[in-house]
């Protein structure tokens, strides 16, 4: 499980925490299943534990995941996360289209702009 990306300047927890979301929201990672060890993914990613450790008590604060005392970190149920998730996402939708209609910016180009990125994206690009 590489998580970490060497020339991005976010701390290396963060990253971490970012990374193993993303995975659990695209149901790469799924409810129930359990995370690396903190060492094996410290080991993994080259990386101090306490960095690891860091990035799990943030995901467990955030609702992604649970503890269970000596067996290991869990991915919580995320049907709520990614309520939570495209709440937010169309939220922040609706900002830039009001922002786009402020600039004057012509709906038709918008729609093809936005047509042309969700294409790249489905293509695995980063349009």
């Amino acid at each position: 499980m590489d998580l970490i990306d060497w020339r991005d300047s976010r701390p290396i927890y963060e990253q971490i925490v970012e990374s193993i979301k993303k995975l659990i929201l695209m149901d790469v990672l799924r409810p129930g299943e359990q995370l690396p060890s903190v060492r094996s993914l410290a080991m993994e990613n080259a990386t101090n534990p306490n960095t690891v450790q860091k990035a799990y008590a943030e995901l467990e604060r955030q609702g992604f995941s649970y503890t269970v005392r000596g067996r290991g970190v869990f991915v919580a149920d995320n049907n709520v996360l990614k309520e939570r998730k495209r709440t937010e996402l169309l939220d922040e939708l609706s900002e830039t289209l009001r922002e786009a209609a402020d600039l004057g910016i012509d709906p038709a180009k918008l729609c093809s702009e936005a047509l042309s990125a969700i294409q790249g994206a489905a293509k695995g690009g980063n349009a």
